[in-house]
């Protein structure tokens, strides 16, 4: 029931994919039925980039590389560490993911797109709750959305001129 992940990741310049749906759609025409198939990938190089893509072909392999090449056409830039600095959340269509700070050995607790997202990212701890429709391609998108909302403690500490003690010290004296 459950796959190794890792053997859907292969390296491409520097970047990672993984391929989190494929399907066949149909179109239907006054000839007849015609068939193709759809590829949602995601494409990141674990440090803070990342991109989703869609593509269609006749055949896989040909799916796959559109998607792919969309991917990195799309490829943003995100403020990451091991955890997310805080929480966040975003809507794409009928789609609503929940991104919260996790605490180390964690490890990312997600649905497989929201997953794909944060660990092409660079993520390591993260908990998520996804809301609303579950199509992959939305989810994913939605990962992106949250991901861009999200603030660095430096960029915060900097927008607010605080030193980033001020807010590291309140996150210790919180905990115990």
């Amino acid at each position: 029931m459950f796959r190794d992940r890792s053997k859907m990741m292969t390296p491409q310049d520097d970047l990672l994919d993984q391929v989190i749906e494929i399907k066949r759609v149909t179109k239907v025409v006054k000839g007849g039925k015609n068939f193709k198939l759809s590829a949602t990938v995601v494409v990141g190089d674990g440090a803070g980039h990342v991109g989703v893509g869609h593509g269609k072909a006749g055949e896989v392999a040909i799916a796959v590389a559109k998607g792919r090449e969309q991917a990195r056409k799309s490829m943003t830039n995100v403020s990451f560490g091991r955890t997310l600095a805080h929480q966040a959340g975003a809507r794409f269509s009928a789609s609503k993911v929940i991104l919260k700070p996790a605490s180390a050995g964690t490890g990312l607790v997600a649905t497989l797109p929201v997953k794909a997202v944060l660990q092409m990212c660079g993520f390591k701890d993260a908990l998520t709750k996804s809301l609303g429709a579950h199509t992959p391609y939305n989810l994913a998108m939605a990962t992106i959305q949250a991901l861009k909302g999200v603030r660095s403690l430096e960029e915060t500490a900097r927008l607010r001129n605080k030193p980033i003690s001020y807010f590291t010290e309140r996150r210790d004296a919180s905990k115990g």
